[in-house]
């Protein structure tokens, strides 16, 4: 009597093996096109962890289980009755529009003027700042930048500080560039006639004026520093590009000063911001400060990098001139450019100086206050770099 084989046999047909191999195949050829195309693209435009997880995010509870249901039955069978699993046209469309079938904010937040601002993430929420409050992106069209306006600086009185000459200094040595993308941005008190805040904008009383008050005093901090002065309306009208495109302008100046200074580390981008004098200004020691927001894009590979840099410049300033900071928000591409040039390095940050009813008194306050606690956290990193 002959002995039974022991084991297990498998009998596959010829034309079931042919189906099987030419699955897999057609398998591979997807996945290497997949990550051809994700890692063909420059850096700043490939899929973060972010980006997934907003994708993740998306989905329902539901549909993320009919998901693992594919490989697990009885997790489908958990599920409500009247549950049906996402057809693939709805989630194609939503992947390729970001449109949400059924929540009518994702088809409104893009269109409805300041409705996209609750999407920002508050990552520290300063002294009465809540999605109410949040910075607000001016966009005036073109004719509107290029109008000429009256300007007055008559009630400025901002004598400088006497302050103690520096143990230290970087030398000769530049560590800071301060610049801005949207230089044209100005102040109402200033500007004669003006009520209007889209149109709070002006050639030569801008936010330029406080870059440089905030670049002389680093440098009498002993911090050296070179602020850029570019008028953007200018740079953009000579290129042909709309107010859109100012940080594509203002990353080729970044980028320039960065190849002629590699010492150029911290990156200061600063801005008007548009919300009013009551969000915008707090008192501190009897005098009258306009406040700062620090934005942090994370479309970028730094931004984890830029946000530990923030989170403890705003920490010191928060302790040495309480409610200065309005706190700190993150920003992707949905409610933003998303990146702000930041993925240039990782000490960069772009700060929301004041509002559009702030005066340039007020400002320079400001600007004294952010070198004083920089030159203290600077000589600290390099402490502890050391």
């Amino acid at each position: 009597m002959l002995d039974k084989p022991s084991g297990l046999t498998i009998s596959i047909e010829k034309a079931s093996f042919k189906k099987i191999v030419s699955f897999g195949f057609t398998a591979l050829i997807i996945v290497f096109i997949v990550v051809a195309f994700l890692t063909s693209y420059e850096m700043k435009y490939r899929f973060a962890s972010s980006t997934i997880h907003n994708w993740l995010t998306s989905f329902t509870s539901e549909s993320l289980m009919y998901v693992m249901g594919m490989e697990n039955r009885y997790l489908v069978a958990m599920l409500p009755e009247e549950s049906r699993p996402p057809t693939f046209s709805s989630v194609a469309f939503e992947f390729a529009t970001s449109i949400k079938p059924g929540d009518i904010r994702s088809l409104l937040g893009r269109e409805l003027p300041g409705f996209a601002l609750y999407d920002a993430e508050i990552y520290v929420a300063g002294e009465g700042t809540d999605y109410t409050s949040l910075p607000i992106e001016s966009s005036p069209p073109m004719e509107v930048l290029l109008e000429e306006r009256k300007a007055s600086l008559e009630k400025i009185e901002n004598p400088d500080k006497e302050i103690e000459p520096p143990q230290r200094t970087t030398g000769d040595k530049n560590v800071v560039f301060v610049y801005h993308s949207h230089s044209s941005e100005s102040f109402l008190p200033h500007l004669d006639g003006v009520e209007n805040p889209n149109h709070a904008h002006h050639h030569e009383v801008n936010i330029t004026m406080v870059g440089k008050k905030f670049t002389e005093e680093l440098e009498r901090r002993g911090i050296g520093a070179v602020g850029d002065e570019t008028n953007m309306v200018n740079k953009l009208k000579e290129k042909g590009l709309s107010f859109g495109s100012s940080y594509k302008v203002s990353r080729e100046i970044v980028q320039s000063a960065m190849t002629e200074d590699s010492n150029l580390t911290y990156l200061f981008d600063l801005h008007r911001d548009s919300q009013r004098r009551d969000k915008t200004t707090v008192t501190i020691n009897g005098k009258s400060y306009a406040r700062v927001f620090f934005i942090i894009g994370k479309a970028h590979k730094n931004h984890e990098a830029n946000l530990k840099f923030t989170n403890e410049f705003h920490a010191m300033l928060d302790k040495k001139y309480p409610g200065l900071s309005r706190g700190i928000i993150k920003k992707d591409r949905s409610q933003g450019n998303g990146i702000y040039n930041q993925d240039l390095s990782n000490r960069s940050v772009l700060v929301e100086m004041g509002g559009v009813d702030n005066t340039m008194e007020e400002n320079y306050r400001t600007a004294e206050a952010l070198a004083d606690v920089f030159s203290e956290y600077y000589w600290e990193a390099e402490k502890v770099s050391n």
